[in-house]
């Protein structure tokens, strides 16, 4: 997965199944990889959201939870992606504390501006 200014998002899908994995442990050497991910998914919930899919954002947001968020701490399921990228942003912010290390920007940079043109919903 690639993530370019614009933004523009590339994945590469080859024809063999990807094993599900467990959720994040979160430790300086895998917080950028956190990072990357976590605005990925946002990226792809919102295109889900502007395709007026609500119920799979309904349902990605749960696996967010469990998969990036829990594991940085965030206790609840977001109701929105904006509440996942806000309780999101302080978990890590909190991290990069703990770990005296700054994850770089640059998914987050990309990612936002596109977010501020999607359409009010719930979701």
């Amino acid at each position: 997965m690639m993530i370019l200014a614009g933004p523009v998002k590339v994945d590469l899908i080859f024809d063999q199944q990807h094993p599900i994995e467990p959720p994040w442990l979160v430790n300086a050497a895998t917080l950028a990889a956190i990072d990357d991910h976590f605005w990925d998914w946002v990226f792809w919930l919102a295109s889900k959201r502007l395709a007026g899919r609500n119920d799979v954002v309904t349902a990605e947001l749960v696996k967010l939870h469990a998969y990036l968020l829990v594991p940085l701490g965030v206790a609840t399921v977001p109701d929105s992606i904006d509440e996942a990228v806000a309780g999101y942003r302080a978990a890590r912010d909190g991290w990069e504390k703990r770990l005296r290390q700054r994850v770089p920007r640059t998914a987050q940079t990309a990612v936002l501006p596109s977010m501020r043109q999607l359409p009010a919903g719930p979701q």
